[in-house]
């Protein structure tokens, strides 16, 4: 019994000092693939894109196609979120593709494409939006933060490997673990 809690408790420590939560090395997080599906070439916590965007990239609030969404950090989301506009429907409505946002058949990490989004905002000006949440298969219960919208310029170039399809990671066969870590790595 000591040596399972040692072990337990071991185990939970070096996951601590490797600055990677435990469930993170298991599946796709959204910054690796805003990061190759836009060209925007920021690295570090999508709560920090907003911020690290200035001075490099135009930013707005107007969603525009291949532009990375970033969401603001919020209790439920304290990392935030980040997002690539694929399709703006209408004045209130877009379409983006995103990483790690539903759990879809039970696991995290998901890629979903032509995402619903609406702009809930009093104002219109998509500072606050409702996401499409497969598990309830409508469109989230909360309100989420937006601190706006990030354009790739000139000197960032979209990755092209994933070729508007699949990524290679989001295939079937997918499991856990079966050396996501070795793709991810390669985003960075």
């Amino acid at each position: 019994m000591f040596h399972r809690r040692f072990l337990g408790a071991f185990a939970l420590c070096a996951t601590l000092l490797s600055g990677v939560p435990a469930m993170a090395r298991d599946y796709l997080q959204c910054v690796p693939f805003a990061r190759a599906e836009s060209g925007v070439d920021i690295r570090g916590n999508a709560k920090t894109w907003w911020a690290q965007a200035a001075g490099a990239y135009e930013r707005g609030q107007e969603p525009r196609k291949g532009a990375v969404m970033a969401f603001a950090s919020t209790s439920g989301m304290p990392l935030g979120h980040v997002a690539v506009v694929k399709k703006v429907v209408s004045d209130r409505e877009i379409l983006i593709d995103h990483a790690n946002w539903s759990p879809i058949g039970g696991r995290r990490g998901q890629i979903e494409r032509n995402v619903r989004v609406v702009d809930v905002s009093a104002a219109g000006d998509w500072s606050s939006v409702r996401v499409w949440y497969a598990p309830i298969g409508d469109l989230g219960l909360r309100a989420n933060p937006v601190q706006g919208f990030i354009y790739a310029d000139g000197d960032a170039k979209p990755d092209h490997r994933f070729g508007g399809g699949e990524p290679k990671w989001a295939a079937n066969d997918w499991k856990p673990g079966n050396g996501l870590d070795l793709v991810v790595a390669s985003l960075r």
